[in-house]
């Protein structure tokens, strides 16, 4: 007979200070579904290193929970964020004309592989503690690193425990109602050593996620108010799950599945209009892979914002956005309700959104961009246009780039050259997706290469930028940085205004490409080994 779990300890392992908006959802339902059981949420993020390991064993043995899940954010160096100047790196050690900072480059990168393998140790470390601190609780694991990566997670940790990938909601109230096997999408590492997998059979009613009682998690997370009510922190607040498109280099639909399935829009409001009435928040982040995407999620976004404007609510928001379905209407709510900043991935190029599988129109997107420039009147003046470059993507040539670097300059002309902001990144390649079968079977990475080596060589090729366009690029970027800033906020250049400037006059010559012919391109023969 399932023996119901008391009491739930969720551990967020380290992390860069970012709101822990999964756990934060998942203890909100628990609490909603069995509001006996007892919660608590220990924040390892906001603990100096030195003291993370005393304070896990402090709650364990004071709170002597059940369960005890962790939440893993981060496996993967190239992973951007703040902290994290692994880019930087690969660009001097591959492509800096200076020797010394080559050699530099190459002793920062034992660095950061050196914690890139401890980190992942450390985090090992800390579930074999629980386990031998509480040998009878129930271990859980769950997160994006876990989603991504569940089968190597589960073989490493101990005996007993429940790796859930993607939604963690199933899985979580199964094993508080004490079932020995849990429902949704996870790996089990059983009582013997041995890994079982159960497949996603079904996706959670996101219905039932009404907005969070805040007051509840106040109380058992201590180190909430280290993030709410601070202007340079963003809280995350989720709208929907599932996303459609095939992007050759995205999860999404793997992890959360392809159906869109769809929170109520009062429920959001409420939720987003509390954080900005009861605790201060002035930032908000849409969580969603894209707020908005299809047809039927921009009736859903715009229920929220008409909601948002009815309540009066004063924030600033964005999230990843896509401008496939824009209306001027929705563009003009948007600003209405907010919108601080249009971040979205970009390229000029339909040849690059068509090899990537984007799933979208250029110009249908340049046309939204118009919409919102025309809505951009008074206080709204200040809108910034972040674009997320996928560089050298497969595909990518000097034809394609020269197309997204006049699209560029349109941008510029439309909203002004301060505003618009090219954030230079490269694909990240991950397991079992589009990108990186094309890559395997051509060739670029081994057949049986592990997507978790310390091999800094394959490391580096999972940042996706060969030559011949690769050097050029690595070059003008390292270029940039000596007189440009990578903070957005500067009143000096920006190092992907920089970096595209400098593309610009070194790149070979080549016509744009009109939409109804082909691109053809050539590279002296000195470039093209």
């Amino acid at each position: 007979m399932p023996i119901p779990a008391r009491s739930v300890l969720y551990v967020r392992l380290p992390v860069w200070k970012i709101w822990p908006g999964g756990i934060v959802y998942l203890a909100d339902f628990i609490h909603r579904q069995r509001p006996g059981v007892r919660q608590e949420i220990l924040d390892l993020a906001v603990i100096p290193p030195r003291q993370r390991k005393a304070a896990l064993i402090s709650r364990v043995r004071e709170l002597r929970p059940d369960v005890i899940a962790f939440s893993w954010r981060n496996m993967q160096t190239f992973g951007p964020h703040p902290e994290n100047d692994a880019l930087d790196v690969v660009m001097n050690y591959d492509h800096s004309p200076n020797p010394l900072k080559r050699l530099k480059a190459a002793w920062q990168a034992l660095g950061i592989i050196y914690d890139y393998a401890s980190q992942r140790l450390r985090n090992l470390g800390y579930l074999k503690l629980v386990r031998k601190l509480s040998p009878h609780s129930r271990l859980v694991v769950g997160g994006t690193a876990v989603s991504i990566f569940g089968r190597y997670v589960a073989e490493r940790c101990p005996t007993d425990t429940v790796v859930v990938v993607g939604e963690g909601e199933a899985a979580m109230l199964s094993i508080v109602d004490g079932n020995e096997v849990p429902a949704g999408h996870h790996f089990y590492k059983d009582t013997e050593g041995q890994v079982h997998h159960r497949p996603a059979e079904e996706n959670f009613d996101l219905g039932q996620l009404t907005a969070v009682d805040f007051s509840y998690i106040e109380s058992i997370f201590p180190a909430f108010r280290e993030y709410v009510g601070k202007p340079d922190i963003s809280i995350g607040v989720h709208t929907k799950r599932g996303c459609p498109y095939q992007c050759h280099f995205c999860l999404y639909n793997k992890i959360e599945g392809a159906r869109q399935r769809y929170r109520d829009p009062v429920e959001v409001a409420k939720e987003v209009e509390t954080l900005n009435k009861q605790y201060g928040v002035s930032r908000i982040w849409f969580t969603d892979a894209q707020f908005c995407s299809t047809r039927r999620s921009m009736t859903h976004a715009e229920a929220i914002l008409d909601e948002m404007i009815r309540r009066q609510v004063k924030v600033r928001w964005t999230g990843y956005l896509r401008l496939n379905y824009i209306t001027p209407e929705i563009a003009r709510k948007m600003l209405d309700s907010g919108l601080e900043s249009l971040d979205l991935s970009f390229t000029g190029s339909q040849e690059m959104i068509e090899s990537l599988t984007l799933g979208y129109e250029l110009e249908q997107q340049m046309g939204a961009f118009r919409y919102f420039k025309a809505a951009m009147t008074g206080e709204y003046a200040d809108l910034k246009v972040k674009l997320y470059m996928p560089l050298n993507a497969p595909g990518e040539t000097p034809a394609t780039l020269r197309a997204t670097m006049a699209r560029i300059e349109e941008l510029y002309a439309l909203f002004g050259r301060d505003k618009v902001l090219p954030f230079i990144f490269f694909v990240g390649v991950q397991p079992n997706t589009p990108v990186e079968k094309r890559l395997l079977a051509s060739g670029y990475l081994p057949k049986n290469y592990d997507p978790l080596t310390l091999n800094p060589f394959i490391i580096k090729k999972l940042l996706y930028n060969p030559p011949p366009l690769g050097r050029l690029i690595g070059r003008a970027y390292l270029r940039a940085l000596e007189y440009s800033s990578k903070m957005d906020d500067t009143a000096g250049e920006y190092v992907g205004r920089a970096t595209m400037e400098i593309l610009d006059r070194e790149l070979p010559a080549v016509s744009v490409p009109s939409r109804s012919r082909r691109l053809f391109w050539i590279l002296p023969a000195s470039e093209r080994s």
